[in-house]
């Protein structure tokens, strides 16, 4: 290859990785590589563009998208500075910048664990030929939420043998560790994958841990540990026999109480040959139900 051409090629180079627009290589567009942000919280998506041209536009046309979903849409119309959005868009999202001034900053209102991912934003002058621009790299949010147990049980039975399981979600993934009888010893859990999230793909930010062969008479706190925080909740199995609801049929009924401080407790009730078992946490109040 030589000289000249490798020059031009190295010339285009920015241009390809950095934004696409429509022929008009005036145009720019600046945006974070990655936005962090806290489960629960709003955040803001950096955005901006700037054009040499300083011809008022008629109007202006600004989109965010999530991959390949469009979240946000909204119009500048000639001589208004407010970009006023469809009837329909979702509230959580709203343009937190001024398009007039080149800034397209998007806010999301309650950030959840599923608004992670690389968003997108783009700004169009209509009617105009070469009047359109968008940032081809876009931005990654990473969400992050402190370890929260979903749920704690018991599986099988006494002929072949009982086993705890705990399912927990986080961001960062939550490492999980179970706690022996005697609250010094760890037990080894079997990691069984990650579970289905709201969608049908298995969500990302789960994961279920079981410990097998829990004995009656015993208790085993599953414990769920990140960079933000742990969470605990203990479960207490009553030996055979010991039944609260003496001839109670059916499946048992399970309720769960929460307790300060991040911790948990379960209860069910029924079952013959399982009896009854608890949870107990670790908080000083009382359980609310």
């Amino acid at each position: 290859m030589d000289g000249c051409l490798l020059a031009t090629v190295l010339s285009l180079l920015p241009a390809l990785l950095g934004a696409q627009g429509s022929g008009d290589d005036s145009w720019s567009m600046k945006v974070p590589a990655e936005v962090r942000a806290t489960e629960g919280y709003p955040v803001v998506l950096p955005c901006s563009f700037s054009h040499p041209n300083h011809t008022p536009h008629s109007s202006l046309l600004v989109t965010w998208r999530q991959g390949t979903t469009r979240l946000f849409h909204c119009t500048t119309h000639a001589g208004q500075q407010a970009c006023e959005a469809s009837p329909h868009q979702d509230p959580r999202y709203r343009l937190e910048g001024n398009p007039r001034q080149h800034d397209l900053s998007l806010r999301i209102n309650s950030a959840a664990l599923l608004d992670g991912g690389r968003y997108y934003c783009r700004v169009e002058v209509p009617g105009h030929k070469h009047a359109s621009y968008e940032d081809r790299m876009g931005t990654l949010l990473r969400v992050e939420a402190p370890p929260r147990i979903l749920s704690l049980s018991v599986q099988g039975s006494e002929d072949s043998g009982f086993r705890a399981r705990c399912e927990v979600e986080g961001s960062p993934l939550p490492d999980i560790q179970w706690v022996s009888p005697d609250h010094h010893l760890l037990l080894e859990g079997l990691e069984v994958g990650r579970p289905p999230g709201q969608g049908s793909p298995p969500s990302r930010h789960r994961a279920v841990s079981q410990l097998p062969d829990i004995r009656p008479g015993q208790q085993y706190t599953c414990s769920a540990t990140n960079p933000l925080g742990r969470e605990q909740a203990t479960l207490y199995l009553l030996p055979p026999g010991r039944e609260s609801c003496p001839g109670a049929t059916g499946p048992p009924l399970l309720l769960l109480l929460s307790l300060s401080l991040g911790s948990k407790a379960l209860l069910l009730l029924g079952g013959v040959g399982v009896g009854v078992w608890a949870v107990q946490g670790r908080a000083s109040s009382g359980p609310r139900l």
